[in-house]
């Protein structure tokens, strides 16, 4: 039987949706004070449908878009819920519409400016629409980097951090089948 979208899930109903372990999940409740499932006798936690927007948004950003967890807190506390949410559903018109009253409050959404600790490895020298546009892409200050005898330059460096990403991202979908 099939249940409502309204209806709360169990943490092993919301794990298998996101395909991640529970350990996950409740290693996510300590991080991000912003998740808060209600807790019922023997500690059995039911997620309300924005927590598991919540929960999809943080998973697409650390898991597919690179950010670290400190980066994601701060995302959240720059942003808001609805935000990170927005971002894994690419709900385009939300996020502009989050990031217009932002600015109208005068606070700038920082998602462009992403600061070394927010992303793990740079995605390309040229920003593609597969990455939104987050993280920095400023590496007109990386010298070269002189590797024995020979010297590698800023686009081979931009091509293997692409080739490193591509890896990465096959190494998490062969994870996944396993």
């Amino acid at each position: 039987m099939e249940k409502s979208p309204d209806a709360f899930r169990t943490i092993s109903e919301v794990a298998d949706d996101l395909d991640l372990p529970q350990h996950v999940l409740r290693f996510w409740e300590t991080r991000f004070p912003q998740i808060r499932p209600m807790k019922r006798g023997g500690g059995r936690r039911y997620y309300r449908p924005e927590d598991v927007d919540l929960l999809k948004g943080i998973r697409h950003l650390l898991y597919d878009h690179g950010y670290t967890i400190k980066g994601v807190q701060k995302l959240l506390k720059t942003n808001g819920n609805k935000f990170v949410a927005a971002i894994a559903s690419g709900d385009l018109a939300t996020m502009e519409a989050i990031m217009a009253a932002n600015s109208e409050k005068h606070v700038e959404p920082k998602i462009a400016a992403a600061e070394e600790d927010q992303i793990v490895g740079r995605p390309k020298v040229k920003p593609s629409g597969r990455f939104f546009g987050f993280g920095s892409s400023h590496d007109d200050d990386v010298p070269e980097v002189s590797v024995g005898k020979s010297s590698v330059g800023k686009e081979d460096r931009a091509l293997l951090q692409e080739a490193l990403f591509d890896l990465l991202e096959c190494k998490r979908l062969l994870d996944q089948v396993r």
